[in-house]
């Protein structure tokens, strides 16, 4: 085996590796070449030719040297009689998933993207012909045929390149009210921390009327030292400079911009909990729209209530968009989101939109005529205040293995940091619920010895008091 060919394991969502290390064009190479046999059994198993199995899309983000690489993934993918068609530009990922589902000749996509991580990394994502991310079973035998060939194919192929933005941004503009945008006079601050948001929805904005102001925009492959998370430290940009210039609010996304996060004008973080409680009720309260609602288990109570308010069914998945995306492929859902800030609507595509989500928040504040922060703030005088935080805790394997075998099977406390327990939920992790609807949650990580801790209550100090009880478990 050649030293540029290493192991290759897909996670939660695709393949990611470090650039010239892990991520090598040989890697990538044996990567499109499985991902197209296993693209072209189940075309031909639908009854398309051998020679012609359909249309396969290859889009990619900011990342060093990302289009080249997305290049040789399309002459790999072309070599299976695909009809590859390659962006022209950095797209997010939200991009090309809808013009996927927006070909019925398409099969798939392949998106060379590494999402929230750190500049040196790049990876694959791959997503299915209705736009939606690829399942467990799929990566499965993408893996095996990696394992059966451990040295890069030499066949390649032409491919056709292809404006995928134009489009998609149109159709963005078009979910939403543009006059009531137009007229309202918002003024946005947009952070897309070096990802493929980058000009994209600035510009999106700014035909809309809003005044914008777009920081760490520069076409930067080494982000600046950021990571492209919009999570603290890497929003305190975005957060010093809403209030600084007296804007309405600040959106985030991350590096391949199917995430957002949001700021308020007073500087504070509008946590995702809090941007798909607002959503949801702009959705059903302001256009009209019906159908289920589905987040995680890791989901706010202020979701909860709102759509017991609305009579809106609310269906709890384990942590993961691809639960939420099982959920969609069932049907009647009007939007699905989690705590990490991905949140889609079907009827859109079956994925996460970081830029629709921005879209949505200003046309709720142009047509309600209030601020961001106003806007939370009428929320939570409705529905109630709740904080929310997480942590990792880095474990040694012995408690790993106590936490596994003892805490996730047995763990069922009567009470936690003096709040009674009403119920204990097992499905992923162990999840505690208390009578003021706060919660209590413990997963493990499944790559690393690593534990996840969240809790939600009405005060910090509160949330501060169940992490440390939880904490305390998890390291016993």
């Amino acid at each position: 085996m050649s030293d540029t060919v290493s192991n290759v394991v897909f996670g939660t969502d695709g393949w990611r590796a470090i650039i010239g290390e892990g991520f090598t064009a040989d890697n990538l190479v044996r990567v499109a070449d499985a991902a197209a046999r296993v693209f072209k059994e189940d075309a031909c198993a639908a009854g398309r030719s051998l020679d012609a199995p359909g249309v396969l899309y290859v889009g990619h983000d900011c990342r060093q040297d990302a289009h080249a690489y997305a290049e040789l993934a399309a002459e790999v993918a072309a070599s299976h009689g695909f009809d590859v068609k390659l962006t022209e530009a950095y797209c997010p990922t939200p991009t090309l998933c809808w013009s996927v589902a927006q070909d019925d000749e398409a099969v798939g996509g392949i998106i060379l993207t590494s999402s929230h991580n750190p500049a040196e990394y790049l990876g694959v994502k791959l997503r299915m012909a209705d736009g939606g991310a690829s399942s467990k079973a799929f990566t499965d035998r993408v893996e095996a045929v990696l394992a059966e060939t451990p040295q890069p194919t030499d066949a390649r192929g032409t491919y056709e390149t292809v404006d995928l933005m134009t489009p998609y941004l149109q159709t963005l503009k078009n979910r939403v009210d543009a006059e009531a945008i137009k007229g309202a006079g918002l003024r946005v601050v947009i952070d897309p921390l070096y990802g493929a948001g980058r000009i994209y929805l600035a510009g999106l904005l700014t035909d809309l009327g809003v005044e914008v102001v777009e920081i760490h925009n520069a076409e930067d492959p080494t982000f600046d030292g950021l990571h492209p998370e919009p999570i603290q430290p890497w929003i305190d940009g975005c957060l010093a400079k809403v209030p600084e210039i007296g804007f309405d609010a600040g959106f985030i996304n991350d590096g391949d911009a199917d995430r957002i996060g949001a700021v308020d004008e007073h500087g504070n973080f509008v946590n995702p909990h809090r941007i798909i409680t607002l959503v949801t009720e702009h959705l059903a309260q302001d256009k009209g729209m019906t159908g289920r609602v589905v987040s995680t288990l890791t989901a706010s109570a202020l979701l909860k209530r709102l759509c017991d308010k609305l009579g809106l069914e609310f269906t709890a998945t384990p942590v993961g968009f691809k639960w939420i995306y099982g959920e969609m492929q069932k049907g009647d859902v009007l939007l699905g989101g989690e705590e990490s800030g991905g949140i889609g609507i079907p009827g859109h595509v079956m994925e996460r939109d970081g830029l629709l989500m921005a879209l949505l928040l200003c046309e709720m504040m142009a047509e309600r005529g209030k601020s961001l922060g106003e806007l939370v703030a009428d929320m939570q005088n409705d529905l109630g205040v709740m904080e929310f935080e997480r942590r990792g805790l880095s474990i040694t394997e012995e408690q790993m293995d106590r936490f596994k075998n003892q805490v996730l099977k047995e763990y069922a406390p009567e009470s936690v940091a003096g709040k009674d327990v009403v119920e204990v939920d097992r499905r992923d992790g162990v999840k505690v619920v208390f009578g003021d609807d706060s919660w209590l949650m413990m997963r493990p990580s499944g790559t690393e010895p690593l534990v996840r801790i969240y809790a939600e209550a009405p005060t910090k100090g509160e949330v501060n008091a169940l992490l440390e009880a939880a904490a305390a478990v998890v390291t016993a």
